[in-house]
C-alpha cells in the first residue's frame, strides 16, 4: 500500500485563499501513459519472446513474479524515465504499472522489488545471452510484414564510461576514460534497432567486425534469404576482413577509409582544381564563397588488402582549407557523388538513434560487475526503445509528434496524471481533464490494439 503524508504543507496563497497540499491522494499515478507501452508490448510480444529463452531454475510452485512480469515492469520503467532499478521500490506499488503488467491496482499483488530485478539481470547464462541477442534480431526482422527487397544497416560504436572495475572495461587513450564501446546496428530508414552488443572500450579489429557481421547476417538470412543487405559504417569498420567477407557473401557495403599519403597523391589533381575553383569564386564575389565540392573515384588496394576495390573521394575546399574524405564500396551503378553524398552521408542519422538509446533511455547505466548482466541491461534498454518507437510509429504522420524524440514523447504521452479506481466489477482510469494530448492518446489506444492472430 501507499504510504501517505496526511499532514498538509502550505503553498503560497492565491487571491487571498490559503493553499495546502499533502501526499494523500491515494491511487494516483504520474505515469498513466504506461498503458500505451503495455499495448505496444503486447503487439510485439517482447516479454514472452525474451522469457522463452531464459532458463529459469526456480520451483514453478513457488514463483510469485514470472520472468515475463519482471521483464515487462523493467521495460516500462526504463521507457518512463526510471532507468535505475532502485525506483522499483516505489513503482512496484504504482497502480498504473501494476495494471500495465496485468495485475489489479488494489487487490492484485505488488510488482517485483529491486533485489528481485537485480537477480533477474544476473540470471541469464552466456548461452541465454546469445539467445536473447538472437531474439532481438528476430524482433527486428518480424517488424516487417513481408521480407523487404533491400535494407541498409548502419553499424557504429559509442563510448560508455564505466562506473568501477567491471568486466570488459578498458582504458581508451582517445577518450581518456575506462569504458565500454558497445556496437550498435540500426535500420536507419525506419529507426529500428537491430543489435546492441557490449564490448571492451577499444576500436574493433577486423576479425571482430567480421565475426559480428557473420553472426548478424546469418540470423537475418533465416528470415530474409533474398533481401539485398547493405552495411554502412565509418573507418572503424572499413577493415579488409569485413570487406572481403561481404564480397564473398553477397553483402553490399559502404565503409569510410582513413586517408594516407598514397590516397592524397591519387586525388591531388582534383584537390588542386577544387582549391582553384574556390579561390576564383571567392575573388569573384569579393568574400568567402562558402564551400566548393567535387567527387572522384579510382581503384585502390592497400598493402593489407588482397584485391583492388572501388574508392570514392570527396574533396571540399573552404576557408578552412582543402578536406579529403574516402569511402570504399562494392556497389556498382551509382556515381561517386551518389555513393558519398546520398548513401554514405545518410549514416549521420545513426548518431541520432544512438542518442535516443544512450542519452534518452540511459542505456549507459551498465554498472553491474558482470559483463553478462550489463549485456542484459542493454537488451532491456533496447526493448524499451522498441516500445517507445512502436508508440511513435502509431502516431498519424501529419501530427507534430510523429517524428518527436523519445524525451518529448515521454513528457507528452507517458507522464500523464491518472486516478485509478478498482471496484468489484471494473477498473476505471480517470486521466487529467486538461491533458493536451487527449485526442492523440485516444487515437493511439485504438491503433495499438494487438493485431488479430
Amino acid at each position: 500500500m501507499f504510504e501517505t503524508t496526511l499532514f498538509p504543507f502550505a503553498l503560497p496563497s492565491v487571491e487571498g485563499k490559503k493553499v495546502t497540499a499533502a501526499f494523500d491522494g491515494g491511487k494516483i499515478s504520474s505515469d498513466g501513459g504506461v498503458a500505451l507501452l503495455a499495448q505496444a508490448e503486447r503487439r510485439l510480444g517482447l516479454a514472452d519472446k525474451l522469457a522463452a529463452v531464459i532458463n529459469d531454475p526456480r520451483d514453478p510452485d513457488l514463483i510469485t513474479h514470472s520472468i515475463q512480469d519482471m521483464l515487462r515492469v523493467r521495460m516500462f520503467a526504463i521507457a518512463c524515465g526510471y532507468e535505475d532499478a532502485n525506483d522499483l521500490a516505489s513503482l512496484r506499488l504504482d497502480p498504473a504499472f501494476k495494471l500495465a503488467c496485468g495485475r489489479l491496482p488494489d487487490s492484485g499483488d505488488d510488482l517485483c522489488s529491486q533485489p528481485t530485478m537485480s537477480r533477474l539481470e544476473n540470471l541469464p547464462s552466456r548461452s541465454d545471452i546469445r539467445a536473447l541477442i538472437g531474439v532481438m534480431v528476430d524482433v527486428y526482422c518480424l517488424s516487417y510484414r513481408a521480407a523487404p527487397k533491400a535494407v541498409t544497416l548502419d553499424i557504429d560504436d559509442t563510448v560508455d564510461v564505466v562506473h568501477g572495475a567491471q568486466q570488459l572495461s578498458f582504458f581508451n587513450a582517445y577518450e581518456d576514460e575506462y569504458c565500454f564501446k558497445p556496437i550498435h546496428v540500426y535500420d536507419a530508414a525506419t529507426s529500428r534497432p537491430v543489435l546492441v552488443l557490449l564490448r571492451p572500450g577499444e576500436t574493433p579489429s577486423g576479425r571482430e567486425v567480421r565475426a559480428v557481421l557473420f553472426l548478424l547476417i546469418k540470423r537475418i538470412r533465416t528470415h530474409w534469404p533474398l533481401t539485398r543487405i547493405t552495411i554502412r559504417g565509418d573507418s572503424h569498420y572499413g577493415r579488409p576482413e569485413a570487406m572481403e567477407w561481404c564480397e564473398k557473401n553477397r553483402i553490399k557495403y559502404v565503409f569510410g577509409i582513413a586517408g594516407n599519403a598514397v590516397l592524397e597523391a591519387r586525388v591531388q589533381s582534383t584537390a588542386n582544381a577544387v582549391a582553384a575553383s574556390y579561390a576564383s569564386a571567392s575573388k569573384r564575389v569579393g568574400e568567402d564563397a562558402g564551400k566548393v565540392r567535387s567527387f572522384t573515384e579510382f581503384r585502390y588496394a592497400a598493402a593489407s588488402w588482397t584485391t583492388e576495390r572501388r574508392l570514392v573521394a570527396r574533396i571540399e575546399a573552404s576557408s578552412m582549407g582543402v578536406d579529403r574524405r574516402y569511402v570504399a564500396t562494392n556497389i556498382l551503378g551509382k556515381s561517386a557523388e551518389e555513393i558519398y553524398a546520398t548513401l554514405y552521408c545518410a549514416r549521420g542519422q545513426m548518431e541520432n538513434l544512438i542518442k535516443l538509446h544512450k542519452s534518452q533511455l540511459k542505456s549507459d547505466r551498465t554498472s553491474c560487475s558482470s559483463s553478462l548482466a550489463n549485456q542484459m541491461r542493454l537488451i532491456l534498454h533496447t526493448s524499451a526503445y522498441w516500445l517507445i518507437l512502436t508508440v511513435r510509429d502509431a502516431i498519424p504522420k501529419s501530427h507534430s509528434l510523429a517524428k518527436a524524440e523519445f524525451n518529448t514523447l515521454r513528457l507528452r504521452l507517458l507522464k500523464i496524471g491518472a486516478r485509478i479506481v478498482e471496484t468489484t466489477a471494473r477498473v476505471r482510469i480517470a486521466f487529467a481533464a486538461a491533458c493536451p494530448e487527449r485526442d492523440l492518446f485516444t487515437t493511439l489506444v485504438a491503433a495499438l490494439k494487438p493485431a488479430p492472430a
